[in-house]
């Protein structure tokens, strides 16, 4: 059994090896451990200032323009990210004015987007949407692999990951007082709206290159179990935004390879391997306890 279980092992491996040695599966490879990784540190503040829900909301408002972009025969990119940044926004504004509450606003979102999106892919179809089933199917469950990324989407994903990565690092004190109390954050000087806008942008960003990885109805998972698991743990904010990048990448890694291996969905693979992942926490968590 042991020498069964090592050739399998074995197998695995030179598998792996020769799917790495193509470039389309580096770039997949490469955009993956990028979008995991903002996915992972954003997860932590929108968790903890009770958004977790934002990212259905502006996942579907991605998938509305992603139809706009399939018909138009635009590129997506330049549809999807204006129009989901601006969605945060107009999310924050009308929770801030008390127009409408933003569970509300975020369902009145997620509902209207997604009608939106696949009335048009059904109203308007054009040869650039190619299979209807398929499009739909790929952009709300993730491509069946991520095999489809050209250079230039990677070289786009690595510098808006950057950008989200340097606003983390370079403004994590501010980040962490408008996350706690952003009352005490606004006496002590710090402008919380501004930093609200900002945090409502990062999301807007990071959900829009998650569409490629997990698709519009998976977004939500990818961003709140990394940040769910590390708090199983830890309690300090830098050791929860670590622990939850970690988890994020290591987890986004392993469902890769596994779907690579097995052939399965993506996007599925991978927000399988983070509920796996939080069971594991979890259960630390209650051998900690006792």
């Amino acid at each position: 059994m042991n020498v069964t279980h090592f050739a399998m092992s074995v197998n695995w491996l030179e598998t792996l090896t020769l799917y790495f040695s193509y470039p389309f599966v580096r770039y997949a490879v490469i955009a993956g451990v990028l979008i995991s990784l903002c996915a992972g540190l954003l997860g932590v503040t929108l968790v903890l200032k009770r958004y977790s829900m934002i990212g259905d909301g502006l996942s579907h408002v991605a998938f509305g323009a992603m139809a706009i972009a399939a018909v138009t025969g635009l590129a997506p990119m330049a549809i999807a990210l204006p129009v989901t940044v601006a969605a945060a926004v107009l999310l924050l504004l009308a929770n801030e004015r008390g127009l409408i509450k933003g569970d509300a606003a975020i369902a009145m979102l997620s509902a209207g987007a997604l009608a939106v999106g696949y009335l048009l892919l059904n109203v308007f179809p054009s040869s650039n949407t190619g299979s209807l089933s398929g499009d739909v199917c790929s952009s709300l469950f993730g491509s069946t692999s991520m095999m489809t990324l050209s250079a230039s989407d990677v070289w786009l994903c690595v510098i808006l990951c950057a950008v989200v990565l340097g606003f983390f690092v370079l403004c994590y004190h501010r980040v962490f007082a408008v996350t706690f109390d952003e009352r005490f954050a606004t006496a002590t000087g710090l402008s919380s709206r501004v930093y609200n806008f900002a945090i409502a942008t990062v999301s807007g960003v990071v959900i829009v290159l998650a569409m490629k990885l997990v698709g519009a109805l998976l977004i939500s998972a990818l961003i709140i179990f990394p940040a769910l698991s590390a708090m199983r743990v830890f309690r300090s904010f830098r050791s929860v935004m670590i622990c939850a990048a970690i988890i994020s990448v290591m987890g986004s890694l392993f469902g890769l390879a596994l779907s690579l291996l097995f052939s399965t969905p993506t996007g599925a693979t991978v927000v399988a391997v983070h509920m796996v992942i939080f069971g594991i926490f979890s259960l630390v968590k209650m051998i900690l306890k006792r």
